[in-house]
Order: C-alpha cells, then structure tokens, then sequence
C-alpha cells in the first residue's frame, strides 16, 4: 500500500496541555498516602488509570472507588494552560494538509472537564483518542497505531509528541519518528527515546519537523 497522507499523534498532559506539575503532586500524595511511596507518581506518567489500578491498587475496589471520587474533583479544578507555542504548530500543521490527533491515557470523564476549560479544543484536531479506545496502556505502542490506522498512513509518515518515559517508548515501538517534549524530565533525561527534544513548541513549524524525520519514506 502506498502512503503519502502524514500524521502527528500528540499525547496530552505534558504536550498539549502543561498539567503533569498538577498530577504529580496528585499521583505523590497518593503514593505516600496508599503505598508508603515516594515516586509513584513518576512510575505511572502516560498510562491509563485502569493500569495503574491493575499494577498497584490490584483487588482494592474501595481504595480505587476513592482515589478515582478525589481525581475527578481535582481534574475539576485543574489549570489547563496550553503548552507554549502548541496551538500555533498545530495550526500550521493543518495549513499542510497534515492529520493530528491527541492520543491520550486520559479518560472521556476528563476529557469534558477539559472542554468545559478549554471548549475550542476538540475542533482543533482531527481525532480525540482516550484510554476507552485502546486494550493496552503505554508503553505499549497500541495506541499509536491506532492512531496510524485511523488516518490510514503509516509510521515513516507518523510523528508522535510525548513527554513521559511511558509515551516515549510507546512511540518508539510504534516506528513513528518521536518529538520529546522536556516539559516533565529533563532533555538528558529524555533524549535516548527521542529523534528530537523541544523544550515548547515556540517557533517550531511544520518545515522543521519533517527535517528530524527518522523515515525512509519520499517526504
């Protein structure tokens, strides 16, 4: 099959929006709170809440009735200020005829308390994935490559912007060529799972982009 249509898949928290400051204060209470520990938080960045229940809350329905009863209250309340320089790359994106899509670990729940924030979002993109729409959670690439089937294109016409470990390799394994953003660790940190690291998105256009392309493909 020949591919030509391009696609950039962004995961969420992070990336589009500037909340993981507000959920890892959220994921470090928790952790303290529930499990004596001091890093979960860290351990869980980009996976779905059913995976982080199934990994470290497993056969606990009252603790997880209760953990999801806060977070829902909280994500009410959250700040969604955009990633700097987001929504201009996107726009520009769209000028160039490319596909965009949030692939997110986040719930429809959280989602409509995002739109209520921020109600021109949705249209922004082409697609909305969340954690309903896909078995496995990051770092497993499962989401990415729906995101790939769904515009019908491939991964050396795939470009995926993620901030956490989790999302980096899921992207990795997807084949997708892979934008770090250094909103959550650090440049160093992250740069073995990056084709690319940007600190924002501030000046960053389409041309630029297809010149870190890992691909093969006639771009």
């Amino acid at each position: 099959m020949e591919y030509s249509m391009k696609a950039v898949l962004f995961d969420l928290d992070g990336v589009v929006v500037d909340t993981e400051p507000q959920y890892s204060r959220f994921w470090h209470h928790i952790g303290v709170e529930r499990l004596g520990m001091n890093d979960l938080e860290m351990r869980i960045k980009g996976q779905t809440l059913a995976h982080i229940y199934e990994s470290f809350f497993p056969g606990q329905p009252d603790v997880q009735a209760d953990i999801t009863a806060r977070l829902d209250r909280f994500e009410e309340d959250m700040d969604y200020e955009y990633v700097p320089g987001v929504m201009a790359f996107v726009n520009d994106l769209r000028r160039h005829h490319v596909y965009t899509a949030i692939v997110t670990s986040s719930n429809k729940k959280k989602m409509e308390a995002l739109y209520r924030a921020r109600p021109e979002l949705p249209a922004s993109f082409d697609r909305v994935l969340t954690a309903e729409m896909f078995a496995a959670s990051k770092p497993d690439p499962a989401c990415f490559l729906l995101g790939m089937e769904m515009f019908q294109t491939d991964a050396d016409h795939t470009w995926v912007c993620e901030d956490s470990f989790n999302g980096l390799r899921a992207g990795r394994a997807s084949g997708a060529t892979v934008i770090g953003l250094a909103t959550t660790n650090t440049r160093e940190a992250i740069t073995p799972f990056c084709d690319h690291v940007l600190d924002d998105f501030r000046g960053f256009t389409y041309k630029e982009m297809l010149q870190i392309s890992h691909g093969n493909a006639n771009l």
